[in-house]
């Protein structure tokens, strides 16, 4: 079960990367929309903490393994700030983070694929 939540960790974050290398204003502008239509939205980001917890867990013994330890910890992190953190703060450091140029998108994309790839490599998906 934790190699099948794996794969699903690194497709969301090569189908995030991909999308903000390609089309990073456009998906910007949606998750602005999102939180204006629904800002009780932000609260989902918790479940990155949840996903961070079970990164932890499961990448115990592959390779890359302090890689795993600080991006878990920081998905934890995260998660924990979008459910808990005070609503000025949250709103705050989001609304900081949807007034970036294009480029750092990008460069988060190219991070977010990276990620992907190495958390793949990691659990041998592809050899033989």
């Amino acid at each position: 079960m934790g190699i099948i939540v794996l794969f699903f960790i690194a497709g969301l974050w090569m189908a995030d990367g991909l999308v903000l290398i390609v089309a990073p204003e456009r998906m910007i502008a949606t998750l602005r929309q999102s939180i204006i239509v629904a800002p009780g939205f932000l609260k989902w980001g918790g479940l990155a903490g949840l996903l961070g917890l079970v990164l932890l867990v499961v990448t115990q013994g592959i390779a890359y393994q302090p890689l795993w330890i600080i991006v878990g910890l920081s998905m934890v992190a995260k998660g924990i700030f979008l459910y808990a953190g005070s609503d000025v703060w949250r709103l705050r450091i989001v609304k900081w983070c949807l007034e970036r140029e294009p480029v750092d998108y990008r460069i988060w994309g190219v991070g977010l694929c990276t990620l992907s790839v190495l958390l793949l490599d990691a659990m041998n998906w592809g050899r033989e």
